[in-house]
């Protein structure tokens, strides 16, 4: 758990302030107009913290800040850090996902229209965001028989232009043709700007003018040019009608809207242009701190608008619940767009009305987060029935326990035992089991020993009754064992002298992935492409991956007691604080004698045979290094 700073140590000051755990990860950016006052309020009694903080104060183990002039500069310095550390305990979007925009290329020398994702540049002008690409592209196709920009890549630009002839665009009239020098340069940067103007909303100019044109080319009896711009015409409104109109007035403002319970939030964006809705955003957030509605609502604002540019900030934002420190906020926003932006909560009117349709969206777009993952549900339980009636089980397999065993050329057998409940790990009933009475590599023996010590303790806490801390107390619905016939021989024949031959057992065998009950020679052929075979992988998987971790760390383990056990006056606590100071044995044999005795807390004698057995002399306190020690061969673990 962190230590509590001493209150003087603190700046009264505007800053932001980072708690991290014992390797240096950032868990939890905050920022605060008093650092000391936010700091303090952390070192409360834990029992009146909430129950997300109380978390992260006892997982961290250093807190920092940084001191900042003002508020805003904190505001900015939060996001940054928020975007660059992603801490754990911060509110996370996690299914944030990338959505298309429409893009303008203002940074070629001939700006094209594209779609894109991902990361913005602001050396591009976007629209948007859409919810699906064909939506783009469909309205790009509609404009661009009125702007007929280009919209192909510079290679395929600069192929034409050699060439000295255009692509098929230009002939079907969707392009201007600027690769052969078919329209001026001024002529297509006025062309780029009508396009601009109407994506941003401008649509009366652009529709008076070619209707304008449409009429006058008629009555010069110009009707193929009235035709063409009677087309261009319908295909500009045909791109108006796809946006819907929510505002009477041709305003500015994006509308936020919320649906939430105590662990997700659903959040739906819209943004709305000249009174019409250009584009919208939906997210799902993790709400990892404990927030309440306009804490959340301040958060969603600082990761929406935290990199966009003048463009992308409107001048009102609408919102469920504003934030207690709104008008940071709201010049936060400010700067970002260089005019003002107010962000409230409307009460009553049209305004109301539209945050009430977007968060209606929300609540629609959260219930099909939730039937998703309830269908998640659905998909595993399809596969424990798929798996019983593979299987010819009595009962669904809703906890299965799975065995293993690891070794390395017969040093440091250990078994594995991990549980999967309802077709999801359930690491707490997870069990590491170190071998007591096998000596050499016998894979059946280990296994006998660590089935045996799983039912016997089973067996035990039946019999003892209900109490709290048991660890076995539950028997599986299907035990499986990692490997073939040996092995399920082995199971079966625990299972029958513990009196316990109603437990189904089966066995999956690596290397065809075959599957073998007991009473059957032959092993069953599960469809690899079967939910059932899924489950079985998933499950052996788990149970190597958990003895190979445990082995290695076993391993590690002994390879560090080996060149440091029987070192006079070098107990565990020494020796662990040793090891930690200096990182490894490899940089503790790198250390001079000098260096050792220079450690204040470990003594001289101990520092000289830490020296000695490290460099091949004898390990007794004041031997000096090089005696006839010096020529023993060194452990295995010294290798």
């Amino acid at each position: 758990m962190v230590t509590r700073p001493a209150p003087g140590s603190i700046p009264d000051a505007p800053g932001s302030y980072q708690f991290k755990d014992a390797d240096g990860r950032v868990l939890y950016v905050g920022k605060a107009k008093s650092l000391r006052s936010r700091l303090q309020s952390y070192f409360a009694p834990p029992e009146t913290l909430l129950p997300r903080t109380r978390q992260m104060v006892a997982s961290a183990a250093t807190v920092e800040w940084i001191e900042v002039r003002n508020e805003v500069e904190a505001f900015f310095l939060e996001y940054n850090l928020i975007k660059r550390h992603r801490p754990r305990f911060n509110i996370r979007y996690k299914d944030d996902k990338s959505y298309p925009y429409l893009a303008v290329t203002l940074d070629e020398e001939w700006p094209r229209a594209m779609v894109m994702r991902g990361q913005k540049r602001k050396d591009r002008r976007y629209f948007g965001p859409y919810a699906h690409a064909y939506a783009i592209r469909e309205t790009l196709d509609l404009l661009l028989r009125t702007f007929p920009i280009r919209t192909c890549t510079q290679p395929k630009f600069d192929r034409h232009h050699r060439l000295g002839r255009p692509c098929l665009y230009a002939h079907i009239e969707k392009c201007a043709a600027p690769c052969v020098d078919e329209i001026t340069k001024a002529d297509y940067d006025a062309l780029v700007g009508d396009l601009l103007a109407f994506l941003d909303g401008e649509h009366a100019p652009v529709l008076d003018r070619l209707e304008k044109q449409m009429h006058d080319a008629s009555e010069s009896l110009e009707f193929e040019r009235a035709a063409r711009l009677r087309d261009q015409l319908v295909s500009v409104r045909k791109a108006v009608e796809r946006q819907q109109m929510v505002a009477p007035r041709e305003e500015d403002l994006d509308v936020i809207g919320l649906a939430e319970d105590p662990i997700e939030a659903s959040v739906q964006v819209f943004f709305v242009r000249r009174g019409r809705v250009v584009g919208r955003r939906g997210m799902v957030v993790d709400k990892v701190e404990d927030v309440d509605t306009g804490e959340l609502v301040g958060k969603i604002v600082e990761q929406l608008y935290g990199d966009a540019g003048p463009d992308d900030v409107p001048r009102e934002i609408l919102v469920p619940a504003v934030p207690d420190d709104v008008g940071l906020y709201e010049e936060f926003l400010g700067l970002n767009r260089g005019a003002k932006v107010r962000i409230r909560a409307p009460q009553r009117g049209t305004k109301r009305d539209l945050l009430a349709m977007v968060t209606h969206n929300a609540q629609d777009a959260f219930t099909q987060h939730k039937l998703r993952r309830a269908s998640d549900h659905n998909a595993r339980a399809r596969a424990l029935t798929a798996l019983q009636e593979a299987l010819d089980l009595p009962e669904a397999p809703l906890r299965i326990e799975c065995f293993d065993i690891s070794n390395l050329q017969g040093t440091e057998i250990v078994g594995s035992m991990v549980v999967m409940e309802d077709g999801l790990p359930k690491r707490s009933d997870y069990r590491r089991f170190k071998m007591r009475h096998q000596e050499g590599q016998d894979d059946f023996a280990s296994m006998e020993e660590v089935l045996t010590r799983r039912f016997r303790r089973y067996l035990d806490e039946r019999d003892e009754g209900a109490r709290a801390g048991k660890r076995f107390s539950y028997p599986p619905n299907l035990l499986l064992i990692d490997g073939g016939k040996g092995q399920l021989g082995v199971a079966v024949r625990v299972l029958e002298e513990l009196g316990l031959e109603d437990i189904a057992i089966a066995s999956l065998a690596k290397r065809f992935e075959e599957v073998y009950r007991p009473g059957s020679p032959d092993p069953i052929r599960i469809p690899r492409d079967s939910d059932a075979l899924y489950l079985l992988q998933q499950v052996r998987d788990e149970a190597h991956r958990f003895a190979i971790t445990y082995h290695r760390q076993l391993r590690g383990k002994r390879s560090i007691q080996s060149v440091l056990d029987d070192v006079p006056g070098l107990g565990p606590v020494r020796r662990n604080r040793l090891l930690k100071e200096m990182g490894s044995v490899k940089a503790l044999r790198a250390c001079t004698e000098d260096e050792l005795v220079a450690l204040a807390w470990l003594p001289d004698t101990v520092a000289r045979a830490v020296h000695a057995r490290l460099h091949g002399g004898s390990a007794a306190p004041g031997a000096a290094p090089g005696g006839a020690a010096a020529t023993a061969p060194a452990t295995m673990g010294e290798r």
